[in-house]
């Protein structure tokens, strides 16, 4: 099991207590050296289950743009429209972020690697908190008061976090975005602190939906399962990153297996869930319209005689 593991990470890399605890126990890591990539940083299957399935999401949302093109434009709803807009903004940089993790290693890319890496995550966190700001206000309208309404809490929230992480990475030296051991317990005490505010916000949720003021909550059953998958993801990434606070290498692998795992398929577990239903129920709409528009016309009265 424990040559399985080390297919995804290099000798060289900190972040794998794998790699570590065996190098320690037998000082055998010739089977690493395959396996790594040529910067020496991650193991060539930790950057291809990474590039892989962002490179897949990014052409199936270029053909999925190319097919509704119509409806990003003559769409009614300014909120979906923006929300697809912003997906492939962020799907650019996390497929950057992706195919890019060599710059981790390379020290004279350190700036580099950490704007990209605040500003991808940033992308990703507006995303997940103005659809939690859109669950709980039912924002179905397509206003542009709700839009505005809805993004400026979100850009507020994500604007303080931006400000705190350059303050700690640019200011005072933790490396957020950069491979370190588990004794660097200022990094890993950000992230549990992080972690824990994304619990809270999943798990209230939750809690309202299985209480008897679930009637404020939007009926859509899909809304709830992406809410219990990223309750379920950012549960496991607190108690990661609080295990690798205290020094427990286990902490440090879920917590690279949370990243992996995050980056990979979030983006499209976000378009399935939400964007993908909205250009469906576009298609339903429409033909109401149409049905109702020809009713009003006459042209039905013939079935009634």
């Amino acid at each position: 099991m424990g040559t399985i593991l080390q297919a995804v990470y290099s000798a060289a890399d900190p972040l794998s207590p794998i790699g570590s605890f065996s190098s320690q126990s037998n000082g055998d890591d010739r089977g690493l050296t395959a396996v790594t990539s040529s910067s020496g940083c991650h193991g060539m299957w930790y950057s291809a289950l990474l590039v892989a399935p962002s490179v897949l999401f990014a052409i199936y949302l270029a053909i999925s743009a190319i097919k509704n093109m119509k409806k990003y434009f003559l769409g009614r709803s300014f909120i979906m429209v923006s929300y697809y807009a912003l997906l492939w903004i962020t799907t650019l940089l996390n497929l950057a972020w992706c195919s890019l993790q060599a710059w981790e290693c390379s020290p004279r890319k350190k700036v580099l690697w950490n704007l990209l890496s605040l500003f991808t995550s940033s992308g990703m966190l507006f995303l997940e908190i103005s659809l939690l700001a859109f669950i709980l206000k039912e924002n179905y309208s397509g206003g542009m008061e709700a839009l505005l309404h809805n993004f400026v809490i979100s850009g507020i929230l994500v604007g303080v976090d931006v400000l705190l992480k350059v303050i700690y990475v640019f200011g005072f030296g933790i490396p957020l975005f950069i491979g370190v051991g588990s004794s660097h317990w200022a990094k890993w005490g950000v992230w549990t602190i992080h972690k824990l505010l994304l619990t809270a916000a999943y798990g209230y949720i939750l809690f309202v939906h299985f209480s008897k003021w679930r009637d404020k909550l939007p009926p859509r059953p899909s809304f709830y399962n992406y809410i219990a998958v990223m309750f379920v993801v950012s549960a496991l990434a607190f108690f990661a990153s609080g295990l690798a606070a205290f020094g427990v290498r286990f902490g440090i692998w879920l917590y690279n297996f949370t990243v992996i795992s995050y980056h990979s398929m979030y983006l499209p577990f976000l378009y399935v869930t939400f964007l993908a239903d909205f250009f469906q129920e576009e298609d339903f709409l429409l033909e109401n319209a149409y049905y109702s528009e020809m009713r009003d016309a006459g042209f039905f009265d013939s079935e009634w005689d």
